[in-house]
C-alpha cells in the first residue's frame, strides 16, 4: 500500500505531459517491468491511440479486436503471452468514464497475478491524474483523435462532461455520431449527493452555428442549475438568454431531467425534440411529456415540469431526432419500430456499449447513405438504492 502511494504521489508531483514515463519509471522499479505505453479511446470510439509526443506516428489498435480493446470493453485486466514476455493490458477509467488502457510488459515468465490488484491502483490514479493534467497539455487530447475534428465537433466536445459515468444507484453511456464532425447535438449531466441532473439538447442548424447555439444554451441551463434553482426555471432561464442572443430565429430542443437517487422519482421539462423509451422487463415503450415550446423560440415561454419513476432494472434509453426521424431506403423512420427492436437486443450489454450498438444499427437500417443529421444516443441503467430494491 505505501509503494502505491508512493506511485499516487510522484504522479501528482510530475509535469503533466510526463506522467506515463513517471508510471514506467515506477513500475520498473517496483515490479520489473520492462516498459509500459498508455492508449487512449478516440472519440469515435474505435481505435484506442497511443499516447506520444509525435501524435499519429504510431499505429492505432482497434477496439473491437485487439487485446488492448477487450481489456478496454470488459473493463478488467487481460494478459497475453508473447515474444515480449508477459503483456498486461489494464483499463485506465475514471468514475466509470472510459478512458483508455495501460500496457505494461514484463519479463518472460513472470507471474503477474499478485501484482494485478496494485497496477489497477496504478491506473486509477493515472487516469485521474490524465483529467487533471488535461488543463495545462494538449497530449492527451490529441491521443483521442485519430482524424482532425472540425471546428464545430471541437466545440462540442469541449463542453461535453465525459463519455459515461457510474454510480451505485445508476451508470450511464453516451455517444455522438459523426463524432468528428457533430454539430448541434448535445449532453451534459451533474451528479450531487441525492440527485442526478441530465440534459439532452439538440441546437438547431449547422457547424459552427449550431455549436455556438448548444454551447450558449448548455452554460445557460449550468448557469442557472448551479444558482440552485428548479427544472423549470432553469429553462426559463435559459430559454431567456437564447431568445435574447437570437431574438427567436434560433432555438435549441432540450430534455430536462431530474433524477431523485433515494426514491427514483424523475421531475422533467420536454423541450422540443430529444425523446426517451424504457425498457422495464421484456417491454420497450415511448415515455411521453407534454410537449412544451424549445428554448429560445419566443420570449418569456412558461415551462412546467412533469414526474414520472423508475424502478431498479429499468433502462432508459434517450435520442436526438437524427436518430428517431432516420429513414430506411422504404421510408420508415427508425423511431417507428426499429430502436425498441434495437433497444431488446441490446438488453445484455452494458450501457456504456449501448450507444453505439444502436447507432450502428442505425446506420445498417438507414442504407448507404450518410446521415442527413448527427445523432445522439444515450443509455441509463438505474440500480436504485438498496432502500429501493426488492428483497
Amino acid at each position: 500500500m505505501h509503494e502505491i502511494a508512493d506511485v499516487e504521489q510522484e504522479l501528482r508531483r510530475a509535469a503533466p505531459h510526463q506522467l506515463v514515463g513517471v508510471v514506467e519509471a515506477a513500475l520498473g522499479k517496483r515490479y520489473g517491468a520492462r516498459w509500459v505505453e498508455l492508449r487512449l479511446a478516440d472519440y469515435g470510439l474505435r481505435t484506442l491511440q497511443l499516447v506520444e509526443r509525435t501524435p499519429g506516428a504510431a499505429p492505432a489498435v482497434p477496439i473491437h479486436d485487439s487485446p488492448q480493446g477487450r481489456a478496454f470493453g470488459a473493463q478488467e485486466p487481460h494478459v497475453t503471452l508473447g515474444f515480449e514476455g508477459v503483456l498486461v493490458h489494464l483499463p485506465v477509467t475514471v468514475r466509470g468514464d472510459r478512458l483508455g488502457v495501460l500496457s505494461v510488459a514484463f519479463p518472460a515468465g513472470a507471474d503477474v497475478g499478485p501484482a494485478l490488484p496494485a497496477l489497477g491502483q496504478v491506473c486509477d490514479a493515472l487516469g485521474h491524474e490524465i483529467m487533471v493534467a488535461e488543463r495545462d497539455t494538449d497530449l492527451y487530447v490529441l491521443a483521442r483523435r485519430a482524424t482532425r475534428l472540425t471546428l464545430a465537433a471541437e466545440m462540442q466536445w469541449q463542453l461535453l462532461p465525459g463519455r459515461s459515468c457510474a454510480r451505485p444507484e445508476f451508470a450511464l453511456g453516451a455517444h455522438l455520431e459523426p463524432a468528428y464532425a457533430i454539430f448541434g447535438d448535445n449532453y451534459d449531466w451533474s451528479v450531487s449527493a441525492g440527485r442526478l441532473n441530465l440534459t439532452v439538447t439538440n441546437g438547431m442548424g449547422e457547424g459552427i452555428g449550431a455549436a455556438l447555439l448548444t454551447n450558449l444554451a448548455i452554460n445557460a441551463l449550468r448557469n442557472a442549475r448551479r444558482a440552485g434553482l428548479g427544472l423549470a426555471d432553469q429553462a426559463a432561464l435559459a430559454d431567456q438568454a437564447v431568445y435574447a442572443q437570437y431574438r427567436g430565429t434560433a432555438f435549441v430542443s432540450v430534455l430536462l431531467l431530474s433524477f431523485d437517487l433515494a426514491t427514483g422519482e424523475v421531475e422533467a421539462v420536454d423541450a422540443g425534440s430529444p425523446r426517451l423509451w424504457r425498457l422495464r422487463g421484456p417491454s420497450v415503450e415511448a415515455v411521453s411529456f407534454e410537449a412544451q415550446l424549445p428554448l429560445g423560440m419566443f420570449e418569456d415561454s412558461p415551462y412546467v415540469p412533469e414526474r414520472f419513476q423508475v424502478l431498479p432494472g429499468d433502462r432508459l434509453l434517450f435520442g436526438s431526432d437524427g436518430v428517431y426521424d432516420a429513414v430506411s431506403p422504404e421510408g420508415e423512420s427508425y423511431g417507428e419500430r426499429a430502436l425498441a427492436r434495437a433497444l431488446s437486443g441490446t438488453r445484455l450489454l452494458p450501457p456504456t456499449h449501448v450507444p453505439q450498438a444502436v447507432l450502428r444499427e442505425l446506420a445498417v437500417y438507414h442504407g448507404s447513405s450518410p446521415l442527413e443529421d448527427d445523432a445522439l444516443v444515450i443509455c441509463l441503467d438505474w440500480h436504485g438504492t438498496p432502500s429501493t430494491v426488492a428483497v
